[in-house]
């Protein structure tokens, strides 16, 4: 049986591998670019269908993504 919280797939926003189940909030909350992440991270767990535990999976992803972007731009 899958486990909706392991597997990570790539979604409509770019870099970020998050959950099935995540993307699928997401989507119904209206959330299609990274910035609309990043402005409602806080507030997460107000979303139908995501609790703590996804909550934290999501903001664990986006800390991932701008330590790259921050890699990068060092680098440049």
């Amino acid at each position: 049986m899958p486990n909706h919280y392991q597997e990570r797939w790539e979604g409509p926003i770019g870099g970020l591998r998050l959950p099935f189940a995540a993307w699928k909030c997401l989507q119904d909350e209206g959330i299609k670019t990274i910035d609309q992440l990043k402005a409602k991270a806080d507030r997460l767990e107000k979303f139908v269908g995501i609790g703590p535990r996804l909550a934290h999976i999501i903001r664990q992803e986006l800390a991932r993504m701008e330590a790259a972007e921050r890699q990068t731009s060092d680098e440049a």
